[in-house]
């Protein structure tokens, strides 16, 4: 979800790449945050989830975690190298239960977490006269 929000807010004036510690369903997206995500006009077509081996690129100015193991991992990733680390703690959606509104809502209030977090970090996006 990070990685389409900052991308629907910011388009191209960062380079951004995603992973999780356990992507599955064979590089599938989840079907729960893709409703979320096309609710607030970000785009998953074409996207793969990935694992950290999948990254194509290695050298990152910032990597941004958003669960404890996640962090840890990107400090291991991270170790000699020039690259700033945030931890961006974000309640795990895919850990709802309940009615398939209840999961959604737990979705929506990640998202949107995650869209407060990025107009904070990088600003809100905007347009000539707008």
């Amino acid at each position: 979800m990070a990685q389409a929000l900052l991308q629907m807010t910011h388009g191209k004036r960062v380079f951004v790449d995603s992973c999780g510690l356990r992507p599955e369903r064979g590089g599938e997206i989840d079907p729960f945050a893709a409703v979320v995500l096309d609710e607030v006009g970000a785009d998953l077509t074409g996207h793969k989830a990935k694992s950290f081996d999948d990254l194509d690129d290695g050298s990152f100015d910032l990597v941004i975690s958003l669960t404890p193991e996640a962090q840890h991992r990107a400090v291991e990733l991270a170790r000699g190298r020039a690259v700033d680390i945030e931890y961006w703690p974000i309640p795990d959606p895919t850990l709802a239960s309940g009615s398939r509104e209840a999961i959604l809502e737990a979705y929506r209030m990640s998202r949107d977490a995650i869209l407060n977090r990025i107009y904070a970090r990088f600003g809100k996006p905007s347009t000539f006269g707008g």
